[in-house]
């Protein structure tokens, strides 16, 4: 394998790593979010804890499936057009082998090959495997690391519950009298570290990211809250 190659297979890799990590942050994040507004509205019209739980349980498990069936659906659909590609890939090879080296060189001498050096890099991968070579080179897909419904949908799943599970605990756990403090305060840390998190792993600035998913979190409560308050005092 080329330099070039190596390189693209090593980031290509990496690069997948930190979309899964990305993905999971992102998912707790909306996880803390939704069940802090659910659970912060409800508390705004009772402080019952059995309603609180239920509420709150209630919007983990609808988030959390609703997350696992949309990714599910989204990365099947990836998946399928990954296939796709690499079927018309296969097609054009036993069709058009000349073609399809020649193109091949072309991209690696675009990604800094001498024109030399990258036919005959392109010979040797193409005697090697020729699909995998330009399904890694043209389109940037792993033949042998087709994205995963399932692993997509079970970890969407789960990062979504992690997130969820803070928010409902700091609600029904401490007494009456110091829940709504204990949840925006728990909830607001939470978001403050996921905001960093998913700034980091995006080479981002921190703070900026830091200070949005806090004010955002802090509106959604204090919107909900009070919608829950005014429900409450009306009766509903």
């Amino acid at each position: 394998m080329t330099e070039a190659t190596h390189e693209e297979a090593h980031g290509g890799a990496l690069g997948a790593r930190l979309n899964w990590l990305r993905a999971a942050v992102l998912g707790a994040n909306d996880g803390i979010v939704s069940t802090a507004g659910l659970v912060v509205g409800v508390a705004g019209a009772t402080d019952d804890r059995g309603t609180l739980l239920t509420a709150g349980l209630a919007g983990l498990l609808a988030g959390s499936l609703s997350m696992a069936a949309g990714e599910y659906i989204s990365v099947s659909t990836q998946r399928d057009s990954e296939k796709a590609a690499l079927a018309v890939e296969k097609r054009e090879l036993r069709e058009q082998p000349e073609a399809e080296l020649a193109e091949l060189t072309g991209l690696l001498a675009e990604r800094g090959l001498s024109r030399d050096v990258a036919r005959e890099a392109a010979e040797q991968l193409t005697a090697r495997d020729a699909l995998r070579a330009h399904a890694r080179v043209e389109l940037g897909i792993d033949p042998d690391e087709l994205t995963n419904p399932w692993h997509a949908a079970w970890a969407s799943f789960v990062a979504f519950t992690v997130g969820a599970l803070l928010p409902l605990l700091a609600i029904v756990l401490p007494p009456a009298g110091w829940r709504l403090g204990v949840t925006v305060a728990s909830v607001l840390a939470a978001l403050a570290l996921t905001g960093w998190s998913s700034a980091r792993l995006g080479a981002a600035a921190a703070r900026p990211a830091v200070l949005r998913n806090v004010a955002g979190g802090a509106l959604a409560m204090a919107v909900t809250y009070g919608a829950g308050a005014l429900l409450g005092a009306v009766g509903v």
